[in-house]
């Protein structure tokens, strides 16, 4: 097929962009390098630009014919979201629109769409299903809801069909070291705990040690990033089957407490690199664990690397090349 990757020189969308390639799909990616990188693709043509162009965006996709469009592009940070929320809204859903306003147009009909577990806010039950309330508590996550609900009412409305995938914690990084997390300023605690082993941080602040939990730290669910990349083939093989409108979570169904994802890096790297107590951060569930039993059924998606180990090992593998090659 021929596939258009918004947000495709990111961090997933790189690993996304790999495998299609790799499966001898014609990739051309959309992204304005805010925090993409071009050395991360692969394969595939770049389009250097912003989704908030429109006739750019109208264009391309008039011209190009696309069978079909992953949608990465967004804003991820949580505090980030709560500070400036119309950066969130203005990204994450106006320019969402954008897109799928233009596939509409010009006949793509097979949208997937990167979501998250955000969406949920901070659910009472574990583990969640896809039919838990859906109620976010900051930008980030109202702005994926938001774009949710509007690709819901496009597809009853204008043949649209999508599959939205909620993800969990994504981690780990290509398995041959050629591509990884890059952000400027991680926020996610496996990457936060490589790079204070690795001496870039002073300390890993554990936010949160009085939880209702085994050892008083919150619990995730982390999702290698292959897994997480092999969910969207799935999900593009479904979709050029004829299948309906459809929401994955995806998630291994387990999860591990921070002082676990410590004690696990720590293991990994040899270091034993210093870890401070914080106090808690608002807005942080105890427990956000996937009930992945839909994707696995109707998708029949067999993540083959859930394990804890694995992930880090490959997140710690591309951290220290990352280093290497000041990247």
């Amino acid at each position: 097929m021929k596939i258009l990757v918004t947000g495709g020189a990111g961090y997933i969308g790189s690993h996304m962009v790999r495998t299609l390639g790799e499966k001898g799909h014609e990739v051309v990616i959309y992204d304005n390098l805010s925090s993409g990188h071009r050395d991360s693709l692969l394969y595939g043509r770049l389009v250097v630009s912003d989704l908030a162009d429109r006739e750019t965006l109208r264009i391309l996709l008039q011209e190009e014919r696309f069978d079909a469009v992953i949608h990465f592009a967004a804003f991820i940070a949580v505090e980030e979201s709560v500070k400036d929320p119309l950066k969130y809204y203005r990204n994450n859903f106006s320019n969402a629109l954008n897109l799928i306003d233009a596939c509409v147009k010009y006949g793509v009909n097979k949208f997937i769409f990167s979501s998250t577990a955000a969406v949920y806010g901070m659910p009472e039950k574990m583990p969640v299903t896809e039919e838990t309330s859906l109620l976010p508590i900051n930008p980030y996550g109202a702005s994926k809801m938001m774009t949710e609900r509007a690709l819901r009412d496009v597809s009853e409305s204008a043949g649209l069909r999508y599959v939205a995938l909620r993800y969990f914690n994504v981690a780990g990084a290509d398995p041959m070291t050629r591509i990884g997390q890059r952000y400027r300023e991680a926020t996610h605690l496996i990457t936060l705990a490589l790079r204070t082993a690795l001496g870039e941080r002073k300390s890993l602040s554990v936010f949160g040690t009085d939880y209702a939990t085994s050892d008083g730290t919150c619990i995730r669910d982390y999702i290698h990033v292959d897994d997480l990349i092999d969910a969207h083939l799935l999900g593009l093989d479904y979709l050029a089957a004829g299948g309906g409108s459809r929401i994955f979570n995806c998630g291994y169904g387990r999860g591990y407490s921070v002082r676990e994802v410590v004690a696990m890096t720590k293991k990994v790297t040899g270091i034993d690199f210093p870890v401070a107590d914080a106090d808690r951060r608002a807005g942080d569930p105890p427990v956000l664990v996937a009930d992945s039993s839909r994707i696995r059924g109707e998708l029949g998606w067999r993540p083959s690397r859930d394990d804890l180990e694995f992930i880090i090992r490959t997140a710690w593998d591309w951290e220290k090349k990352r280093r290497e090659l000041h990247l």
